[in-house]
Formats: structure tokens, sequence, C-alpha cells
């Protein structure tokens, strides 16, 4: 039986927030140790009951079962869930369908799945699958998404240090979901900032995941209301879960990469209310 390792965060106030000392911060946002070997990591959210999750398989084939807090017999019966494989190239079976993904590929994974599978396809290059997982009302295809079936997008530039590649992965367009956003950027040598100028997004939370940033190094993550800003410094291969009232930024020590992803009342990549640099306080 696949080991999974759960725990759960409840929504925060902002007028409580701002109370909030660095330990506080830590333990009411950040999600750490996703990957460890051979079991499934899972945090649950009550921010739009987002699931943020890691899988890990090495030497066993390991099974998403479903878990306490949703009281459903299979993980899939009222969601729906994103994987994406920051590891070696791994294999996802889903109800017996199997999809090969290599690094940085995408699957989505619709409501009513039941047998939901993970292995890796080379013990000594494992797959490490980061998790996303929404409530769903309806029952979308099972659907593989590569880099070239991405949408990307070039932004930014070297003079603003926040030239970056962004894979929109599952969005509309791509991958017909419920409320289930995701994708991935890639900051560029010399690059460090990532989303700024700065936004929120009232109709919807948002968790970043944080991965190859450079051993020794670090990303400052900029969270909170926009006037009443925080941050916590995050390390490699840990998360932090955005609430629907803050921002959500950073800025590294070094270039990096991230994975996003959104749940909540729409689908829309661009609803979004900037906060411009020199606004934020």
């Amino acid at each position: 039986m696949t080991k999974i390792n759960i725990e759960k965060r409840r929504a925060c106030n902002p007028i409580d927030a701002k109370s909030y000392d660095t330990s506080r911060l830590r333990s009411e946002f950040l999600v750490q140790n996703l990957f460890i070997e051979d079991e499934v990591k899972i945090c649950y959210s009550q921010y739009e009951r987002y699931v943020v999750g890691g899988v890990f398989p090495v030497d066993e084939t390991l099974s998403l079962d479903s878990i306490e807090y949703l009281k459903t017999e299979n993980f899939c019966d009222r969601r729906e869930v994103g994987a994406i494989n920051i590891g070696g190239e791994g294999t996802i079976a889903v109800d017996g369908e199997k999809f090969t993904l290599k690094n940085k590929e995408a699957l989505y994974i619709g409501k009513g799945s039941k047998k939901i599978t993970f292995a890796s396809n080379d013990k000594a290059n494992p797959a490490k699958f980061y998790l996303g997982s929404t409530p769903a009302h309806a029952s979308y295809p099972t659907v593989l998404v590569n880099k070239e079936k991405a949408n990307i997008l070039n932004l930014g530039s070297q003079e603003t240090s926040n030239e970056r590649t962004i894979y929109q992965l599952i969005v509309g367009g791509i991958v017909e979901s419920c409320q289930l956003v995701m994708g991935l950027t890639e900051l560029k040598t010399g690059s460090v900032w990532n989303t700024m100028p700065a936004h929120t997004h009232d109709r919807r939370m948002e968790a970043y995941f944080y991965f190859e940033v450079p051993k020794g190094q670090t990303v400052c993550h900029l969270m909170g209301e926009p006037q009443e800003t925080r941050h916590l410094f995050i390390q490699n291969e840990e998360a932090v879960l955005s609430p629907e009232w803050g921002i959500h930024s950073g800025v590294g020590t070094s270039n990096y990469s991230f994975i996003w992803g959104m749940g909540g009342e729409n689908i829309d990549y661009t609803d979004m209310d900037v906060i411009q640099p020199n606004e934020l306080r």
C-alpha cells in the first residue's frame, strides 16, 4: 500500500496575518518536504480546497489514493488533478491507460478517474511528479501536454532582471478543465525576478512551487496584502500557498524555475489586478 503523508492548512484572514511572525507565516503558507522517496505527500488547503502534492516513485509504483479530508472512495471522484514531472522520465497510468512524461511535461487527469499510479522509468534518474488539484463539477478527458503543445510566452528583459519563458500547460485552448490552471516559468541566466509588477486576483487563489534553485541559493517570495507585504525565504522544491487577498512574487539569489497553479471562480489566465512596483508597501 502506498504511504501518504498528509498536511492540512486552514484559510487565514488578512487582518490576522498582519500579526504573524516568521515562524507562523512559514507554518501557515509554506509547504516543505514534498518529495520523499517512494511516498506521496499531500497538503490539503482550505483556499478553494486546493491540494498541493508530490509523488516520488523510485523503487515502487505509487498510487494516488483518497485521503480522509475528501470523504470519497477515490481521489478523483469529485476532483481534477494536474501533474507536472520535474525529474527523469516517468509513467502515469490512469485507469489502465499509460502516459509517459518527460521532464517538464504535464498530465491533466479528469474527474471520475479511478486508479491513478505513478512510476519512474529509470530508478537511477527517477521521476518527480508535482501535483495540483481542485474540486471539479464535470468530467473532462485526460490529456498529456508537452512543451510543443504548450502555449509559450517570452516576457521581461535582462535590463529589468526578469527575462523568462512561461509555459502555459493546463489552460483554456489546450486543456479543458473545471477550474484548475497550471504551468511553469523558467528564468533566464542573470534574471531573478518573477511576477513583477505583482498582482492579486480576488476570484481565485494560487500556489507557487520553486525548483531548479541552485544549491546554496534561495528565493525570497513576497506575499501579503499589497500595502502590508511579508516575505518567506524558500529553498529548492518548496511550495507556498497564496490566498486570494495576497500578492505572489519573488526574487532569487540566482535564476530558477517555478510551477504556478490556480483554482477559483474562473480560468482566465489574464484575470488579475496589477499593483505597480512603486505602489507596494
